[in-house]
């Protein structure tokens, strides 16, 4: 195992509590801190009770405590459990609920991350005797010689997590410890062979942190109540009239260097094949620099600002069939058309294009905006549809978080630094702009369904800086 530090005996006066979860990656995690000589043990959080809405019923949480326990004991470390099931509902589930009652799209592995595996877990360990809680997450933690910590991405781009982590503070990291953060999941899948571990074939883990793979509209209804709407699809012609999106895209034209441009809409890239560009490097900014500086935060905000539709439709009456039966029909409009219904417009996120039960199109349908007042549903055809593609995203300035606060941009400063808006989604060049208003984040190239709830996270070469909610 070339890629396991050799045994250090000082590490034995160090005690790791480990969220062993069953799967593979913890279990390695644990496996390798045993081999380094650190006083390990093992904690199994259970965060959810209810099964009504997972898939697999209500077994799961209990195949993975078992399997889990068989690795405890095969490594020789203790191995307790904790119902930390309370805090999770009020600081995660509670707030996906409020989040997506409001047409918003949170991400509730980074909320476990930050609430949960290390705070309410850290705390349990804490009491426990534990000096440091350690994860199976694919990332790197590098501590600086001033004591500051920095996250890195892990190093295999495959699997990087660190997108997950982009919440935590530097208390947090200060007790964290990432052990297979060096290390490629094919590596972790061997060492967990060759040791013998329980969770070694072991599948990875999907679905909603702690709770398991769920139908998430069914796991929403536990208190969003579904509610029949209309889903609208949107025509090009709507954006030719519409005064914001002209705003946006004459301030962009104004914007670029002389003789770049830049494209409109997001080319089309195969969702089930996202990578990372671990290591790529910062592409040439199309847009001035000057020009940049220039831009005052109320074009910003409106830069930044997502579109809003309001396509009213109008009635007529007709009659049909032989004996003329009158009937009402929605009269023909040339911004768009009524192509569906929906059970609730909390339901759907920007960029979704499974669950819409719409047919009749060439090319794929992708949600491109909800009204959870109105409840209705915007829709485009296509992956080029330009309903999809934003250039510009805001974080108001309670929302912003940096990792290391001395890294942190001041009011005024711009800078550029590669950015991702979802998991799984490569880093893409972005300069950001720090005002009194917000952190103002402007792509080099049109982005994929920018979803207000999610987190947006930059980083400087490897290093992970910081993150907000869009």
């Amino acid at each position: 195992m070339d890629k396991m530090a050799s045994f250090k005996p000082e590490n034995s006066k160090i005690k790791v509590c480990v969220g062993l979860s069953g799967g593979v990656d913890s279990s390695v995690a644990a496996y390798l801190l045993k081999q380094q000589g650190y006083d390990v043990f093992a904690m199994f959080m259970q965060n959810w009770h209810e099964a009504d809405a997972t898939l697999h019923g209500d077994c799961e949480w209990e195949e993975d405590r078992f399997v889990a326990e068989m690795v405890a004991r095969k490594i020789g470390i203790p191995f307790y459990f904790v119902d930390l099931s309370r805090p999770y509902r009020q600081r995660v589930v509670d707030y996906m609920f409020n989040e997506y009652s409001h047409g918003r799209t949170p991400n509730p592995d980074v909320l476990c991350n930050r609430e949960i595996k290390f705070d309410a877990f850290w705390e349990v360990a804490r009491k426990m005797g534990a000096d440091c809680v350690a994860t199976g997450h694919y990332v790197r933690k590098e501590v600086l010689p001033g004591g500051s910590c920095r996250i890195l991405e892990g190093a295999d781009p495959n699997k990087d997590q660190s997108y997950f982590l982009c919440q935590l503070s530097q208390e947090q990291l200060s007790h964290a410890l990432f052990p297979i953060g060096e290390l490629a999941k094919p590596e972790v899948r061997r060492i967990a062979k060759e040791a013998d571990l329980p969770s070694a074939e072991k599948k990875d883990s999907q679905g909603i942190c702690f709770v398991g793979k769920v139908d998430l509209p069914t796991f929403l209804q536990q208190k969003l109540t579904p509610v029949e709407g209309d889903i609208v699809e949107v025509f090009d012609p709507w954006y030719e009239q519409d005064a914001l999106y002209r705003f946006q895209q004459d301030t962009l034209s104004g914007l670029l260097r002389e003789g770049a441009d830049v494209e409109r809409t997001v080319r089309y890239a195969p969702e089930e094949k996202i990578l990372t560009t671990d290591g790529a490097p910062l592409g040439e900014c199309p847009f001035s620099e000057s020009a940049l500086r220039e831009l005052d935060d109320q074009t910003l905000e409106r830069l930044a600002a997502p579109l809003r539709y309001d396509i009213r439709f109008e009635t007529e009456v007709y009659r049909s069939g032989k004996k003329h039966i009158r009937k009402t029909r929605y009269k023909d409009h040339p911004f768009g058309k009524i192509i569906g219904k929906h059970e609730g417009a909390q339901f759907y996120t920007v960029g979704q294009r499974k669950g819409l039960g719409v047919g009749g199109h060439t090319e794929p349908v992708f949600v491109i905006a909800t009204d959870t007042e109105k409840n209705i549903i915007y829709v485009g055809e296509g992956h080029q549809h330009k309903g999809l593609s934003r250039f510009c995203l805001r974080i108001a300035p309670s929302e912003i978080h940096w990792i290391r606060p001395e890294k942190a941009l001041a009011p005024g400063e711009m800078r550029r630094y590669r950015v991702r808006i979802r998991y799984r989604q490569p880093l893409e060049s972005a300069t950001l702009l720090m005002r009194e208003r917000g952190l103002f984040i402007l792509f080099d190239a049109p982005q994929r369904g920018i979803t207000p709830g999610q987190f947006a996270v930059w980083y400087d070469g490897q290093e992970m800086l910081g993150s907000g909610v869009i």
